[in-house]
């Protein structure tokens, strides 16, 4: 079983960066890892995922080149950098694990896809 706390979340304005958390308990060395957004009455949506070794990453290309996924496997945390914020990305980001085993390709867009799910932390981004 896998727990995931997010954190850092806030008030930021358009322009601003934030850096969001997410602490994992228990191993998560063999689960791909990934952040999801959902913005107020809108479908949650993918926006980046990190394999086992954190060697590949995929990025939503609404957020390319503004946001960074990464990974610390010995703190067991996941990081999401978001730069060049916009009023558009404010939503509830959520971390959430895929189990990848030893594959370092597993990189998976769907929500379906994750077994695990963090509560979310709210990013607000006024313009």
């Amino acid at each position: 079983q896998v727990q995931l706390v997010e954190s850092g979340g806030g008030l930021v304005q358009a322009g601003g960066s934030l850096r969001l958390s997410c602490a994992a308990s228990g191993r998560t060395f063999g689960y791909t890892m990934g952040w999801f957004r959902q913005a107020p009455g809108k479908e949650r949506e993918f926006v980046a995922t990190i394999s086992r070794t954190g060697s590949n990453t995929y990025t939503a290309d609404s957020v390319k080149g503004r946001f960074t996924i990464s990974r610390d496997n010995v703190k067991n945390t996941v990081y999401l950098q978001m730069n060049s914020l916009k009023s558009e990305d404010t939503a509830v980001y959520s971390c959430a694990a895929s189990w990848a085993q030893y594959s370092d390709y597993h990189l998976p867009r769907l929500q379906t896809d994750y077994t695990y799910w963090g509560q979310g932390t709210q990013v607000t981004v006024s313009s």
